[in-house]
């Protein structure tokens, strides 16, 4: 726990606050939607939470230029709802709740990747306040800039280490006019996975493309009392701004799917269908939960070469099948990035061992396989560990000294990404070799 919990309103009283921690030596944690799993949020040595939820304000759109300036308290949820009547919306979709500062910090997102990108394709400047208390901006609305250094993305997925943001000017998109979602399933994971290279090789636009094994149907069945096939299934959304040009893309993707030995596909066309469709697999986890109230979960994150997804997800289901814990899948297929729930007993030393082992085992694959600890959930505590057999020992020396070098004290979020100790002689915070 924290030892204090403060709510600033502006960026002006975040600098008065960070001055003041700095000043006492205080470590400092910016707390947003609070949905971060990767303890992100912690105090692990102590200090000030700074908590965003009063700055939560749009202050500025700019349809003709198709951005928008907010705080970082705001969730996206709540973004989409005062773009929708704009005919705008910001795609990136991760746990509901999420506040935008926090998906800049952790650089979030989600299913709609494959076609937006992630937060580091989307964020066009921030102001954040450095751990001396200035205040900086790091870019202008241009577009694009060959202007200096690329100061957005170094604090875009840095979770709070090196500075606090306080605004965020963010790229928005016109809402496709016309979506269409397909349900199709496969007697491999091999071959949905493959169904969905051959998709995106073949230059078919999709809105997203996420994968179910299994194990995570037959969860959403007994949840929303359904009756799918319980195999390997593919969800893919297509939009476009014509009918003609969603059919053809719904065309193309059922014949590759059919070459994959795809079985028979359900096609929603009814906009109240396709949102149930994208309810049932947006709530897939609390849908586990349901199942298991009397256990925890353990979202895993791990993302590969598009190409490699197959080997992973098959390599690491074996593994999971085999283990005593219910752990089904969900994947952004269309990206390479996918995730296994683990439910476990956090009172059962033994259960606890067991989901750390099918995490590092599903790390480590990902890692052979020129992949990433982390897509999307970012570091925190839980993934420091693995981030030197990821990066190699110049790359971690190079984030020490950008981290010395904006934060000397050690007072921004320590213990997350890199992590910290207190010395005990002077009681002052320290980077770990």
């Amino acid at each position: 726990m924290p030892d204090v919990v403060v709510s600033p309103a502006t960026t002006q009283e975040v600098v008065a606050v960070v001055k003041t921690c700095s000043k006492m030596q205080v470590p400092m944690i910016p707390y947003g939607g609070a949905t971060s799993i990767e303890g992100h949020l912690l105090a692990p040595l102590g200090g000030c939470s700074i908590d965003f939820s009063r700055m939560n304000a749009v202050k500025r759109l700019s349809k003709e230029d198709h951005d928008v300036t907010v705080q970082p308290g705001l969730g996206y949820l709540e973004l989409n709802e005062m773009l929708k009547e704009h005919g705008m919306w910001f795609p990136l979709d991760p746990g509901p709740g999420a506040s935008l500062g926090g998906m800049c910090s952790c650089s979030c997102s989600g299913s709609t990747a494959v076609r937006y990108g992630t937060m580091k394709d989307n964020v066009l400047s921030m102001t954040v306040v450095l751990a001396d208390g200035q205040e900086v901006k790091t870019s202008s609305r241009a577009k694009k800039s060959s202007a200096g250094y690329d100061l957005t993305r170094l604090f875009v997925g840095s979770e709070g280490t090196l500075g606090i943001i306080t605004e965020v000017t963010l790229k928005i998109h016109k809402i496709p006019a016309y979506s269409n979602s397909v349900r199709v399933s496969f007697d491999s994971i091999d071959a949905a996975a493959k169904t969905v290279q051959d998709t995106l090789a073949a230059g078919i636009q999709i809105g997203r493309a996420e994968l179910l094994d299994d194990t995570m149907v037959q969860v959403l069945n007994k949840a929303n009392n359904t009756r799918h096939r319980e195999a390997t299934t593919l969800l893919f959304e297509l939009s476009g701004e014509s009918p003609g040009s969603v059919a053809d893309a719904q065309r193309a993707v059922l014949a590759l799917a059919k070459k994959r030995g795809g079985g028979k596909p359900h096609v929603a066309t009814n906009p109240e269908e396709c949102r149930e469709l994208w309810r049932q697999r947006k709530e897939a986890l609390w849908s586990l939960m349901g199942l298991y109230p009397e256990l925890e979960c353990m979202t895993t994150d791990v993302c590969v070469p598009v190409s490699r997804l197959s080997d992973l997800i098959g390599q690491s289901k074996r593994e999971l099948d085999a283990s005593r814990l219910p752990a089904p899948i969900v994947a952004h297929a269309g990206d390479g990035n996918f995730h296994a729930l683990i439910m476990f007993d956090r009172t059962n030393p033994a259960d606890v061992a067991e989901a750390d082992r099918l995490s590092s085992f599903m790390v480590h694959k990902a890692l052979e396989m020129e992949g990433t600890c982390t897509g999307e959930h970012g570091v925190g505590v839980g993934k420091i560990k693995y981030l030197p057999e990821e990066h190699g020992d110049g790359a971690m020396h190079t984030m020490r000294v950008i981290k010395r070098g904006l934060d000397p004290g050690g007072l921004m979020n320590p213990g997350k990404v890199l992590a910290h100790r207190r010395d005990p002689q002077t009681g002052r915070l320290v980077l770990c070799a």
